[in-house]
């Protein structure tokens, strides 16, 4: 029976409890050791720290301890990505799978990165949902059933009242702030550093010129009405709808448009923005011979209460960490994209193996 690969999980957020549960129920995986940033989870069990019974491993503070363990690849999921931190990981012989970054590394970050694999002979991949997922994996596998590509595009539609960090929603996104402190904030540009490369790979590996260029714009809603939500109630005037938007262009044509619409709901906003008759959903489409549209559904909640409880994006975003596991390990040492990687599958439910 082959030894299950040591996995380390790097912060224990929403996706990080996510990814322990991921671990837990993978065949070919084994959790032994967990980084966490907060002094009071130092010394705790790590499965009190996600919410079931004690596993046998427990969470610590001390990186030095995390980096010193024998372990074939960490699970890296803080809220922002610390490229020096992602180095060391990589130089102490440990793979890195993670969602905050690197899904396709520029030139300048992928020398640093290539440096670290190789004096650890390992791989980093960076991967998710979207950015990851729905606007560079999704369209590019759906564009091999079509020829003469023209146009690609991945957009969410998503209701940010689910997503359970409020000081992130309020203080970063600036949802609930004015439209003035919403366009001078940081939110464009930390997310410019995601999508904006989800561009370029759809633009590279499909072969668009390489004098294409990559725009990028922010469209506001603001509240018509109080909107009750879980950062408190957005007044009137504030900030309660936000469209980012990045599109690859060749001769001033869209070539690949990626775009998040997040709204408090879609209810009291000007412009009267909505989720339109399917609800919340991602969409990918592909324009060629022939085109191709697919609504992807189950990844936002039923209801607000059940978002903050366990958000599906945020489980789904976590899994595909998980299952990258085993073909990250087994990949050539360097910074493995997803088109570097074969098929990353799931495996089946323990009761059905």
């Amino acid at each position: 029976m082959p030894v299950p690969l040591r996995v380390i999980q790097w912060a224990t957020g929403g996706v990080g409890r996510a990814a322990v549960e991921g671990v837990l129920l993978h065949p070919d995986l084994e959790l032994v050791g967990c980084y966490v940033h907060s002094e009071a989870k130092h010394g705790v069990d790590v499965g009190e720290i996600v919410g079931r019974e004690p596993i046998g491993v427990t969470a610590t503070t001390d990186v030095d301890e995390i980096l010193a363990m024998d372990a074939d690849c960490v699970v890296y999921t803080p809220l922002v990505g610390d490229p020096r931190v992602v180095s060391r990981i990589l130089r102490s012989g440990k793979n890195v799978v993670t969602p905050v970054g690197w899904i396709y590394p520029g030139e300048r970050q992928r020398v640093h990165l290539e440096a670290a694999c190789a004096e650890g002979r390992v791989s980093l991949h960076g991967t998710g949902v979207n950015p990851g997922g729905v606007p560079d994996l999704h369209p590019l596998m759906f564009s091999s059933l079509s020829s003469a590509v023209t146009y690609v595009r991945g957009e969410e539609f998503s209701d940010i009242r689910t997503y359970d960090a409020p000081d992130v929603v309020r203080h970063v996104m600036c949802f609930g702030g004015t439209p003035e402190e919403a366009r001078s904030g940081p939110m464009l540009e930390l997310l410019s550093a995601g999508f904006a490369r989800s561009v370029q790979m759809c633009l590279d590996v499909l072969g668009f010129s390489a004098d294409s260029e990559i725009r990028s714009t922010l469209d506001l809603a603001v509240a018509t009405a109080p909107i009750d939500s879980p950062i408190g109630v957005i007044e009137p005037g504030r900030v309660a709808g936000q469209r980012f938007v990045w599109e690859g262009v060749v001769r001033d044509q869209v070539v690949v448009r990626v775009a998040v619409n997040w709204l408090m709901g879609d209810q009291h906003l000007e412009p009267a923005w909505d989720f339109g008759a399917e609800g919340e959903r991602f969409e990918v489409e592909v324009r060629g011979d022939p085109d191709t549209f697919v609504t992807i559904k189950g990844w936002q909640p039923d209801t607000i209460a059940e978002g903050l409880l366990r958000n599906p994006g945020v489980v789904v975003t976590a899994m595909h960490c998980v299952n990258s596991i085993p073909y990250v390990v087994a990949a050539p040492t360097g910074v493995r994209t997803y088109v570097d990687l074969p098929l990353v599958a799931g495996r089946a439910h323990p009761d059905l193996a």
